[in-house]
């Protein structure tokens, strides 16, 4: 099957093929990483007409008179439209490219963004919203799909983890920016709503003047030749280390969502009344701050090790991270510090391994060629799992209170420990983590 090797000297010339034969090179000079940083600015964009919902839902709920539950079905759609599009766009942007999937995917967010201020309706703005979040869930995908060509093995996991930084810290920007706006629009949630797609559009005009176009007809004569859907899903599925990526994206993705919903009201749970939900939400950002830590420091340091050594490091990884959710209902009277201490240790160490699933490992499992198929089914995947950080969860804490959360997210966490060590087979152990010097 086209994209499997066996053996130390095969498994090393399998990480490089998909490379072009002079990305390590092109990697030292300076233009790799300007074409990084447009990936990373128009990601931050996708997430300023996602993210800015957020600041809206309050205004809108106030004037069209709707319940929580309501307007919660906005975002209960969109997740779902947004995990579909993960797995249903992957082999789209595999046969057509990454550049031009990503620049069509982001102009596509964009118009629907500005389509979504003119909602006259709940059910009209939960369509649009749905088919944005759609639309922009081909963007990671189409990144992944492009970064192989600019670094080779040994730089490549960094240079993924830069791109990571863009999800982390793309939402903050996006709702500050929402923020501004609703504070200068006098509270005008189409504003909120419409005015960030200017910015992408704008951003997307960027990126196309920026990004590379694919490198003569050798890259389009590969995408004609790979298998097509069927026969690329029946690949993945009788691949061992294709279920393992999937599995530690179902469990690493629902902790960082449980995280990301759940932890201004677990600092106001546990901390007491006296707290303000400004103080709880102050006191929640070390998960991403250091998370953001986290997936640079994996970054530089994975790719630079041997396959054993990658597993180890993995499973050392999520054994420290059960132990950390294990204990830290230990401190739930220490303070709001201690607490978020424990917080910013979780985000480093969930963020790190997660940023690899749908980027770097995404690569190993069959080549640049199956990136963004592999990619998007890893991250959809996942999010499926997101979903139940929500609902689930809540029964769960509802249930036992958020000490018997912790215990769950640690016990599944170390079950992920232990699959870590099989993520790569035994014909792999020992070789070396780069393809070339």
């Amino acid at each position: 099957m086209p994209g499997k090797t066996t053996g130390c000297l095969e498994d090393a010339s399998a990480l490089a093929a998909p490379l072009s034969a002079t990305s390590e090179t092109a990697a030292s000079r300076p233009r790799p990483y300007v074409f990084l940083a447009a990936l990373v600015a128009g990601y931050i964009g996708v997430y300023l007409c996602r993210k800015n919902l957020s600041v809206a839902v309050p205004i809108i709920q106030k004037e069209w008179g709707l319940s929580k539950e309501s307007i919660g079905v906005v975002a209960s759609v969109s997740t779902v439209a947004y995990a579909a599009g993960k797995i249903l766009f992957g082999p789209v942007v595999d046969k057509f490219g990454g550049r031009d999937s990503f620049l069509v995917s982001m102009l596509l967010v964009a118009c629907f963004g500005v389509l979504g201020a003119f909602s006259p309706t709940l059910g009209v703005l939960t369509a649009l919203y749905s088919v944005n979040r759609l639309t922009g869930s081909a963007s990671w995908g189409a990144m992944v799909k492009q970064v192989p060509e600019w670094f080779g093995p040994k730089k490549l996991a960094f240079a993924i983890g830069v791109l990571s930084l863009s999800f982390v810290f793309g939402g903050a920007i996006a709702v500050s920016v929402a923020g501004l706006i609703a504070k200068y629009s006098g509270d005008n949630w189409r504003a909120i709503m419409g005015l960030p797609s200017l910015a992408l559009i704008l951003i997307t005009l960027v990126c196309w003047k920026i990004l590379p176009g694919k490198r003569g007809s050798a890259a389009r004569v590969r995408a004609a030749a790979a298998p097509k859907l069927s026969g690329r899903l029946r690949e993945l599925l009788f691949d061992p280390q294709f279920h393992i990526i999937c599995a530690l994206s179902f469990t690493l993705t629902f902790l960082r969502e449980t995280f990301n919903f759940w932890t201004v009201d677990f600092m106001k749970t546990e901390v007491g009344r006296q707290m303000s939900s400004g103080t709880a939400a102050f006191w929640s950002t070390p998960f991403d701050v250091m998370g953001g830590l986290g997936i640079l420091w994996l970054g530089w340091i994975y790719t630079r090790l041997g396959y054993g050594a990658r597993m180890r490091l993995l499973f050392g990884n999520l054994v420290l991270l059960a132990g950390c959710l294990w204990f830290l209902p230990r401190f739930f009277q220490q303070g709001a510090g201690v607490i978020a201490v424990g917080i910013g240790a979780i985000g480093f160490l969930v963020y790190g391994p997660y940023s690899l699933l749908a980027g770097v490992l995404s690569v190993e499992v069959r080549g640049k060629e199956y990136a963004a198929t592999v990619s998007g089914w890893v991250d959809g995947i996942g999010y499926f799992a997101g979903v139940l950080s929500g609902m689930y969860f809540g029964k769960l804490l509802t249930d036992g209170g958020y000490r018997l959360g912790f215990h769950f997210m640690a016990g599944l966490t170390l079950v992920s420990a232990v699959l870590c060590l099989f993520l790569y087979p035994r014909s792999k152990f020992g070789c070396a983590a780069k393809a070339q010097p």
